[in-house]
């Protein structure tokens, strides 16, 4: 399970990247609520989520919009690509109602299979957040060619904001050059492993930050419902603000 945060977060901020797999379960169920209820379990001010819309047809989203109204404390980012789409190329950023979202953006890298990575500088208790969410592909030399362009722009927003990148960066090498080249400008967390859900073994679902931000606690959420909800488990981590 995830950590408490002291202070009931007053001073923090709680984020978390969670691959939600269309929202199919290990038990084949295709279940869209249990996937806000383990983002409830996890209790996060900010969420970036991967394969967070269908892949085919009109690629609506896994979270249809009556679910999050009703069964959930999260708005979506408008990104502006689809109308029936929660994110671009499945990559949706969530954020806690309160939160206010100042600017947002999509970016194309260059890319084998379709990919992407969305942005938003946010307004978290007063301060700025520059949050990039990503879904990298499963090339080793594309993922490092992507590496490198996110970490470039994402270090240009953190001359101006604190900010945190988050996603399944598909990585199992622990000295792979994709984290080289985020190492270039960021500190890349170990949450622990969070892939397969059923028998977690692969470090593939990553949290990084800028010096502006200290991190307080991180992890991979594991719960019942986690453990069935999708083939990833969430990964988490706290800042101080």
């Amino acid at each position: 399970m995830a950590g408490k945060r002291s202070g009931q977060g007053r001073d923090q901020v709680r984020v978390v990247s969670y691959n939600i797999r269309k929202g199919l379960g290990l038990d084949r169920r295709r279940d869209p609520l249990r996937i806000l209820r383990v983002l409830g379990e996890v209790d996060a001010d900010v969420v970036a989520l991967q394969e967070a819309d269908r892949r085919f047809g009109l690629r609506e989203s896994v979270l249809p919009q009556i679910l999050m109204d009703n069964h959930s404390d999260y708005e979506a980012v408008p990104l502006d690509v689809q109308t029936d789409s929660m994110g671009w190329h499945g990559n949706a950023i969530l954020v806690r109602r309160g939160i206010a979202v100042e600017a947002h953006d999509i970016i194309h890298i260059p890319c084998l299979e379709p990919r992407g990575v969305v942005t938003a500088r946010l307004s978290v208790r007063g301060q700025s957040l520059a949050v990039f969410g990503m879904h990298l592909d499963l090339s080793g030399l594309w993922r490092r060619r992507q590496a490198r362009v996110i970490a470039d722009l994402a270090a240009a927003a953190s001359e101006t904001n604190a900010t945190v990148l988050m996603g399944d960066l598909n990585e199992w090498r622990a000295r792979a050059g994709t984290f080289r080249e985020f190492k270039r400008h960021f500190s890349v967390l170990d949450c622990g492993p969070s892939f397969h859900a059923a028998r977690p073994l692969g470090r593939l679902d990553r949290i990084m930050h800028c010096d502006r931000l200290k991190a307080l606690d991180c992890g991979v959420h594991r719960s019942a419902l986690a453990a069935r909800a999708s083939d990833h488990l969430p990964v988490w981590a706290d800042f101080a603000l």
